[in-house]
């Protein structure tokens, strides 16, 4: 078959892309690790063709906030074991690498893998390489270190990640740090991936303040002193900041995920932009495998409408990344990442970081296909 219209062809029950409306059986094909074509009554020879009548072919999936790194971390985790094998084609690691470490964590993790990884650098210098909080050293906070590895870097790194919960600053002034990580920002033209503080500590009238459009607030549904919920009602200032165009994402991870807050948001139209993991190493082994399929599920089951998870995962991250031209969408000309997954309703129960439960199916992924090829 050397005259084959395609190198692989997938075909699917259900093909759903939110960036073009595809939304129905059909196929993909695939030639030199690009989209050909997309949809309905699609035929024609191929060197390799697959077929799954009962699962949904989807863009390779995007997680906006986790932990990918081969080496370096202390959360880190084989991005092509833990991330592409589920259904994630594309990864934004929260703060692995820092100046000193970024280009081990290039050569390493962002040359070496074959999941396609960005960065959020670390406003500290070390990065996650050392014990303990990754800011409790004020001196680790370097700001013209971090711009200079920015500008070398390229498009590898995507912005600054500044965590100021108390686990990563300590004592620190959190103020200071966000003030620092504004300099990068605007001295790099970055956006930041921020982690929020517990308002008791900072206000989110004044935290929240700080951030500028296109800045992404991640662990946006935790629990109770963290609730962007004020009373039964989205915290005023959660609100002003949507509207000057700052992004929220979940950014689940072991303790920032909690049903009772995600549903009153839904409930209120404050759905997240974007639906990550945040997962790192301690989530290894677990059972069930916690990964963005189930993550994912856990947002269907607190009231987000099917189509606003599945643009929360694919068109919509990759326009934050600026990948929106090469991945996120099924279109004729964008990289081949495709990602198929059955909905198991039989699943164990989906569980937040609280142990609150909701039954219900969950996605689980079949198959991944990175740049043409099938993982």
């Amino acid at each position: 078959m050397n005259d084959a219209e395609y190198d692989l062809l997938i075909r699917a029950g259900r093909i759903v892309c939110p960036a073009t409306r595809i939304d129905g059986p059909g196929a993909v094909g695939i030639r030199s690790q690009k989209i050909v074509t997309a949809g309905a009554d699609i035929s024609g020879t191929a060197r390799q063709t697959l077929d799954f009548p009962q699962s949904m072919l989807l863009p390779g999936f995007i997680d906006l906030h986790a932990h990918p790194a081969e080496k370096g971390s202390k959360y880190g985790v084989d991005p092509d074991v833990h991330f592409l094998t589920r259904g994630v084609t594309t990864v934004l690691s929260q703060g692995d690498a820092g100046a000193l470490n970024w280009p081990d964590y290039q050569r390493t993790t962002v040359d070496g893998s074959r999941t396609r990884v960005r960065l959020a650098i670390n406003l500290s210098a070390p990065g996650e390489s050392m014990p303990g909080g990754c800011l409790e050293q004020l001196e680790w906070a370097d700001v013209d270190a971090c711009v200079n590895a920015i500008e070398r870097a390229g498009e590898d790194i995507w912005g600054i990640a500044v965590n100021v919960s108390r686990v990563a600053c300590g004592s620190n002034d959190p103020r200071e740090l966000v003030r620092r990580a504004r300099i990068v920002a605007e001295r790099t033209g970055r956006p930041l991936l921020y982690g929020v503080r517990e308002p008791k500590d900072w206000p989110f009238d004044d935290q929240l303040a700080q951030l500028k459009p296109g800045d992404v607030l991640t662990y946006c549904f935790r629990y109770a002193g963290w609730s962007i919920i004020d009373g039964t009602d989205v915290h005023p200032a959660v609100r002003d900041a949507r509207e000057r165009g700052v992004l929220f994402d979940v950014g689940h991870g072991m303790a920032s995920f909690d049903f009772p807050t995600a549903e009153a948001a839904i409930a209120a139209d404050f759905p997240p932009d974007t639906i990550s993991t945040d997962q790192y190493a301690r989530h290894i082994g677990s059972n069930p495998q916690h990964d963005l399929p189930r993550t994912m599920s856990k947002l269907l089951a607190a009231g987000m409408p099917e189509s606003d998870v599945f643009a929360a995962v694919t068109v919509r991250p990759a326009s934050i990344l600026g990948l929106d031209s090469e991945t996120g969408a099924l279109a004729p000309g964008m990289c081949a990442d495709l990602t198929v997954l059955n909905y198991n309703d039989a699943a164990a129960p989906l569980v937040d970081t609280n142990g609150n439960t909701r039954g219900g199916g969950c996605w689980e992924p079949v198959c991944t296909v990175r740049a043409g090829a099938v993982v």
